[in-house]
C-alpha cells in the first residue's frame, strides 16, 4: 500500500500539462505528459492571451476583452465573462482576479467565479498588473503613472507621475515592482514596502526599427537581478533589484523579445523579431556567453523551460508546431501540431 502511494506521489510530482495558445482559432491545445490530449474552443481572440494557474483552476483574458476560467483537471471552459473591449494583462490578489483594460481604460475586479466586484477608470490604457499582498499595482500608458490600489478596500492608495514615457509593461519580483518604457531607454523601480521610487537609464548605441515590442512576462530575474530585453537593440540590459544599480549589459544576435532564466538558473534563453524570428540563443547566464544560437522553427513566438531546466517547449507559428527541446543541445527532441501556436504554458507537478 505505502509503495503505490509513493507510485502515485511520484508520477504527480513530475506530472505535466502544456496549454498551447492557437492564435488564430480562438483555442488551447492540451499536451498532457506529451500526447495529445484535447481542444478548449470558444475562448475569444487570442492574439497576446495570457493564461495563468490557480489550484486546479486556469484564467485566461483575450484581445478582445474576455476573461475565461478554465477547469485544469476536466480540461474544460466553465465561464467566460466579458471586461472590455480590450484587455492586456491580468493578477490575482487574495480571492479576486483583477484585468487591466486597454479599452475602456479601466482596471476590473471580479470574484473567482469571475462576478464584476468593481471598474475603476483610469482613462488610460493599463499594463503591467501585479498584486503584492493587499495592494494591486499597474501603470498607465498614456498618462506616464503607477498606480497603487488596496484590492481589499479598491482604495488608491497612492500615484506616481512622471515616472517614465510611455510605460509598456512591468514585472513584480519580491516587493520591486519594475515598469519598463517604450519612449526612453531606462526602467523605473518602486519599493512597494518604502514607495521609494527610482529610474535607471540605459545608455543607447544606436537603434533599430522594432517589429515587436520586447514582453516583460518573461523577463529574467536570477536572486536580485533582472534580465532585460533591451527595446530596439541587440542586447540584455542588467539591473541590481536591490541597489538600483546598472550592472552592464550581453550582446545579442538579434533584437529580443523574450528573455527567460532557466529555473536552475543555469542559462538564459533569448527569442528575436526582425530577421532572427526563427532564431532561439541559449547563454550562460554568469557570463552571458552564447553556448548555442540556432534555427529551430519558423517564427519562434514563445517558450518556456521546465521546471527541472532539461527542456524548454518552444512554439513555431509559420510550421504549425510546439517542439520539445532538449538542454543544453538545443535539440528537438518531439514535436506536435498545433494550428497557429503561441503562448505556451506549462502546470507541473
Amino acid at each position: 500500500m505505502l509503495y503505490m502511494i509513493l507510485l502515485i506521489l511520484i508520477y504527480f510530482s513530475y506530472a505535466q500539462k502544456i496549454y498551447v495558445v492557437e492564435r488564430e482559432r480562438e483555442a488551447l491545445s492540451v499536451i498532457d505528459n506529451d500526447k495529445f490530449k484535447g481542444r478548449i474552443e470558444n475562448l475569444g481572440n487570442l492574439n497576446h492571451a495570457t493564461l495563468k494557474f490557480k489550484g486546479d483552476f486556469a484564467y485566461l483574458i483575450s484581445r478582445d476583452g474576455f476573461i475565461a476560467k478554465i477547469d485544469t483537471v476536466k480540461d474544460k471552459l466553465l465561464s467566460k465573462v466579458k471586461i472590455g473591449d480590450s484587455a492586456i494583462g491580468f493578477t490575482f490578489c487574495g480571492d479576486k482576479v483583477i484585468v487591466a483594460n486597454y479599452e475602456p481604460g479601466s482596471v476590473v475586479f471580479l470574484s473567482k467565479d469571475l462576478k464584476i466586484l468593481r471598474e475603476i477608470k483610469t482613462l488610460s490604457r493599463n499594463v503591467g498588473i501585479k498584486s503584492y499582498k493587499d495592494r494591486v499595482i499597474f501603470s498607465l500608458m498614456d498618462k506616464d503613472q503607477i498606480w497603487v490600489i488596496n484590492c481589499k478596500t479598491f482604495v488608491r492608495e497612492r500615484i506616481l507621475g512622471n515616472v517614465g514615457k510611455m510605460p509598456f509593461d512591468a514585472l513584480l519580483t519580491d516587493s520591486r515592482y519594475v515598469a519598463g518604457f517604450f519612449g526612453e531607454s531606462s526602467v523605473g523601480i518602486l519599493n512597494l514596502n518604502t514607495m521609494e521610487y527610482k529610474k535607471i537609464s540605459f545608455r543607447k548605441e544606436g537603434e533599430e526599427v522594432v517589429f515587436k515590442i520586447p514582453h516583460f512576462g518573461t523577463w529574467g530575474i536570477y536572486k536580485n537581478t533582472a534580465y532585460i530585453p533591451a527595446v530596439g537593440e541587440r542586447k540584455i540590459h542588467l539591473v541590481d533589484l536591490k541597489s538600483f544599480e546598472y550592472k552592464g549589459n550581453f550582446k545579442l544576435p538579434g533584437l529580443p523579445v523574450f528573455v527567460a532564466i532557466s529555473p536552475d538558473g543555469k542559462y538564459i534563453a533569448v527569442n528575436f523579431s526582425g530577421d532572427r524570428e526563427d532564431f532561439l540563443t541559449l547563454m550562460e547566464r554568469e557570463s552571458g556567453k552564447i553556448i548555442k544560437n540556432l534555427r529551430l522553427g519558423k517564427r519562434i513566438l514563445h517558450f518556456r523551460f521546465t521546471k527541472d531546466s532539461k527542456f524548454l517547449y518552444l512554439s513555431s507559428y509559420y510550421e504549425n508546431k510546439l517542439k520539445k527541446v532538449s538542454l543544453p543541445e538545443l535539440k528537438v527532441i518531439k514535436e506536435f501540431k498545433v494550428p497557429t501556436p503561441s503562448g505556451v504554458f506549462i502546470k507541473e507537478g
